[in-house]
């Protein structure tokens, strides 16, 4: 057999010892959990991330419709959409319950909108604004006529106020209005809310004080365990659900807001959270 010339066996030489320094960087990769790679995944999803944000909810445009005003109470105003009291969840008196058009079965519950009285002389002199949140739901009347008492019947956009604050447009004599109406931005105090109730094997979230746009159109929910992310069923308003089990598991909520913007409350809820318990996440701007 020929022996391998001088060349060939310095050629294989360096080649193992270029595998032996790819194997001994692999190594000390892995012992340092690849810290290097991570961090540069980490850098590389923030810019994806900041590339791919929404800017915040701007005022939508003008509109025309119509409004009249309900009698109730903080308990009463905001029961379509799931809120138990409309003062105590910050939303105050200054609601509305949204004829069908707008409530979209509910996924307007949140969202908020400024009003003017136009063309009656029952307005206020001024044109002054009154903003308020959809938390309630008019049914249509399809015994009435769309102009004579079914106001709220599709496919008008109408807005039923909560009594206290409907003198802040027009005198109640007024009855109905026309107005001119915009979505605009909620401002909210503190943070999103996540308030838990139901049972082991039937969780629902009801989901508040939500800025920016307001309406929740999407929500997820995950543990630090077993439970991934899952996405929720709206139940009724801003009331969502699941059968997954959430019990015993620190609870991360992922909410998207209509205008497509997302915000998610990491480990929110502890591992030994109750029904009936409330928690505070970050909100829109």
């Amino acid at each position: 057999m020929t022996k391998p010339s001088f060349p060939s066996t310095c050629l294989l030489a360096s080649l193992l010892s270029l595998v032996l320094l790819i194997m001994a960087h692999a190594h000390a990769a892995a012992s340092m959990g690849h810290r290097p790679y991570a961090k540069a995944h980490r850098e590389l999803g923030a810019r994806l991330v900041k590339k791919h944000n929404r800017p915040p909810f701007k005022p939508g445009p003008w509109k025309r419709a119509r409004a009249t005003f309900y009698e109730g109470g903080p308990g009463t105003f905001g029961s379509a959409c799931g809120y138990s009291d409309v003062e105590k969840e910050g939303y105050g008196l200054q609601t509305a319950a949204l004829s069908m058009a707008l409530f979209n079965n509910g996924q307007k519950c949140g969202a908020c909108f400024e009003l003017k009285c136009m063309d009656n002389p029952d307005c206020k002199p001024g044109q002054p604004s009154l903003v308020v949140t959809g938390t309630n739901h008019c049914p249509p009347n399809y015994n009435a006529a769309n102009d004579n008492g079914g106001w709220c019947n599709p496919p008008h956009e109408h807005f039923d106020i909560a009594k206290p604050v409907f003198a802040n447009l027009a005198d109640y004599k007024a009855g109905v209005i026309p107005i001119t109406y915009r979505r605009v931005p909620c401002q909210k105090q503190g943070g999103i809310r996540f308030t838990i109730t139901g049972n082991p094997y039937f969780n629902e979230v009801m989901v508040w004080n939500v800025g920016g746009a307001g309406d929740i159109t999407a929500v997820q929910v995950k543990g630090h365990r077993k439970l991934k992310w899952t996405a929720m069923s709206r139940l009724w308003g801003q009331k969502w659900t699941t059968n997954a089990m959430m019990v015993g598991e620190s609870l991360t909520f992922r909410v998207r807001a209509s205008d497509g913007r997302f915000s998610t409350a990491w480990h929110v809820a502890p591992v030994n959270w109750q029904f009936g318990q409330t928690f505070e996440g970050k909100n829109f701007k």
